[in-house]
């Protein structure tokens, strides 16, 4: 009978997600296609490739929205059982409210691991296919992977800062070095440098104007080597025209530890990355959420309306806790999970009040 009963609620929960899904995906594209049509227009382009590029966003689209369409479809599903009282059979049968929940919340467990998945793959690819596109083909901007800016971090007894620097032919401009003490506190020199270049040997500045500190003696040297290890590469993981959220987890997670070691701010970084897998893991939350909501009322109307309410709050919270931790207002880990935390909380204190009643 468990077998059977978990047979008929995976597939009216899928036909409901697919049903849900392909809305979605439709509004989105809708949406999208209205904003973008008259760009690729005026670019001149042909119909294969505006397909290629509305086509490579769908598995994105599919990755934002899934939160939100598990949400409205168990919703949907929960109410609709309730209004045909199956769930009053279902507990007259010995199967309780928290037995079904248990039921959602597996089975949302799995959905997050598949989310997690889906998204860094298919996700980051069509992203990429279709960034690529509007960059080179709409814009007619060439994507100058090599290129990084505006980059701060630490190497050995260095704090180094340049404005610009091109990693594959392994020079830059606008430089600024301070060496610092070994003892962390004070500051021995500082040189500044409008070029420089980076060699396996080290870091040379070229016209570079160096200043002692302890007694502001200034001198001009025309090059000036440094013992500088980092490689400029380490750098244009997270500056190839993207944001760090549009890195799947291993490349962030590797690119976090490379940063981390050259002394740079990665709080922004560590935000992205678990907050990669805090909103796969939403779905779980949603689950928690929809068995929450179905269980105050029967309306199922009234049902999806605030499970709507609820989302938009839920995004806010996400918004919000991630900002903070890439600002470091608050951890990382707990600014990216923040949203799901309180939802989840919510939502539990909920079902263990009502399966207590039942």
């Amino acid at each position: 009978m468990i077998r059977t009963l978990g047979r008929y609620l995976l597939r009216n929960n899928l036909f409901l997600i697919l049903v849900c899904m392909g809305v979605g995906v439709v509004v989105y594209l809708l949406s999208d296609i209205f904003d973008r049509l008259d760009d690729f227009i005026n670019a001149g382009l042909g119909l294969m490739v505006i397909i290629t590029y509305f086509g490579a966003k769908i598995p994105l689209i599919l990755s934002q929205i899934m939160p939100a369409v598990f949400l409205i479809a168990l919703v949907v599903q929960l109410s609709l059982m309730e209004r045909s009282r199956e769930l009053l059979a279902l507990q007259t049968g010995g199967i309780s409210y928290g037995r079904l929940a248990a039921f959602f919340v597996v089975y949302a467990i799995l959905w997050s691991f598949f989310q997690l998945g889906f998204s860094q793959y298919f996700g980051v690819i069509g992203e990429q296919i279709s960034s690529r596109i509007w960059a080179e083909k709409v814009r007619e901007r060439q994507i100058d992977t090599n290129h990084v800016d505006n980059v701060w971090f630490r190497d050995n007894n260095y704090i180094i800062h340049f404005g610009e620097a091109n990693a594959g032919r392994g020079e830059g401009r606008d430089i600024t070095i301070w060496q610092i003490s070994k003892d962390h506190q004070s500051l021995i020199w500082m040189a500044q440098a409008p070029q420089f270049s980076v060699t396996a040997g080290g870091w040379t500045l070229y016209r570079a104007k160096t200043v002692e500190l302890s007694n502001f003696q200034t001198r001009l040297v025309p090059a000036m080597s440094v013992n500088v290890e980092q490689d400029l590469k380490a750098f244009t993981v997270t500056t190839q025209g993207t944001n760090p959220a549009e890195l799947p987890v291993w490349q962030l997670r590797s690119a976090i530890r490379d940063l981390q070691r050259s002394g740079s701010n990665v709080e922004e970084l560590k935000t992205a990355y678990y907050g990669k897998w805090a909103y796969a893991f939403s779905i779980l939350t949603m689950a928690l959420l929809a068995l929450a909501v179905s269980s105050y009322r029967r309306n199922i109307y009234v049902n999806i309306t605030v499970s709507l309410v609820i989302t938009f709050a839920f995004y806010g919270l996400m918004v919000m806790g991630n900002t903070m931790g890439a600002k470091g207002l608050v951890p990382p880990l707990v600014g990216a999970w923040a949203g799901n935390l309180a939802m989840m909380l919510a939502s539990v204190s909920r079902l263990v009040w009502v399966t207590s009643k039942r």
